[in-house]
């Protein structure tokens, strides 16, 4: 499906690439160059120097001297305020996730599926804690991680199909047919459990544990995905079983009942 879309003749390449060199700065980056840029986005670092520079000029990027690095400019920071003020969910959601993390010791975190990988878009870190495991703007596999695997489930089926080439292009050695066992094994725990934790020999990293179910907020055509995470020295799998995942199950529950939004298991067809 995206192969098709980008050869569409209303598909913007250009656009399209500039946009991806946005999405590759991250929180905890303190500039970054025309080859570190290329480097995270396989696009040709001759291309980047244009696209930095374009996104320069537009004020999306800042860039003070001639050996400096790039950095988010002042148009990059309205638009984020924009849009983070459009979604309305948000709001209502952060009083409650940042009581799930403080009482679960552990960084609760929106992510949604961006391309192919399962995308962080804000996080609450737990008053007693001295760093982040994850950062915003990081990114994560779907077929292994349990946001993503919340993510698949909460999927109706024709979403699936939609979603399953982009997935699987942006990750080697996953199949459609692996997703979908991926999809029914996560579904099947959300019913017997309401939460989502994959066994440990699917993980994705071993530093750090996970426990996700997903969310249906109006503002967004997909399902988002709400995690706690921490390294496996707080977040034991008997911690995740007993305490943190009914804990993540039921603050959700509440988050939807508050927003007025049905659970999101109830769109798969």
């Amino acid at each position: 499906m995206a192969g098709e879309i980008e050869k569409d003749r209303r598909f913007a390449t250009t656009l399209a690439r500039g946009m991806k060199i946005l999405r590759a700065f991250r929180a905890s980056d303190d500039g970054l160059g025309n080859q570190e840029i290329s480097q995270r986005t396989g696009i040709p670092k001759s291309t980047v120097s244009r696209l930095t520079f374009t996104l320069n000029q537009l004020g999306y990027l800042t860039h003070h001297h001639k050996h400096d690095r790039y950095r988010f400019g002042p148009a990059a920071l309205a638009l984020g305020n924009i849009a983070s003020a459009s979604f309305s969910f948000v709001e209502t959601a952060s009083p409650m996730m940042q009581q799930l993390a403080n009482d679960t010791k552990t960084l609760v975190i929106f992510s949604v599926r961006d391309e192919g990988k399962m995308l962080l878009t804000k996080t609450w870190r737990p008053a007693t804690a001295q760093a982040l495991w994850l950062e915003v703007g990081h990114r994560i596999p779907i077929g292994s991680s349990s946001s993503g695997q919340a993510y698949l489930a909460s999927l109706s089926d024709a979403e699936f199909e939609r979603s399953a080439e982009h997935i699987v292009r942006s990750e080697p050695g996953v199949s459609v047919e692996g997703l979908k066992e991926c999809r029914q094994q996560a579904y099947g725990q959300l019913l017997s459990m309401g939460f989502v934790c994959p066994e440990q020999a699917q993980r994705y990293a071993q530093t750090v544990n996970a426990v996700s179910v997903g969310l249906r907020a109006k503002d967004f055509a997909e399902p988002l995905a709400i995690a706690c995470g921490a390294t496996p020295q707080i977040l034991s799998d008997e911690r995740i079983d007993s305490e943190v995942g009914p804990a993540l199950r039921n603050r959700v529950k509440e988050l939807e009942a508050a927003l007025g939004i049905a659970p999101a298991l109830v769109q798969r067809g």
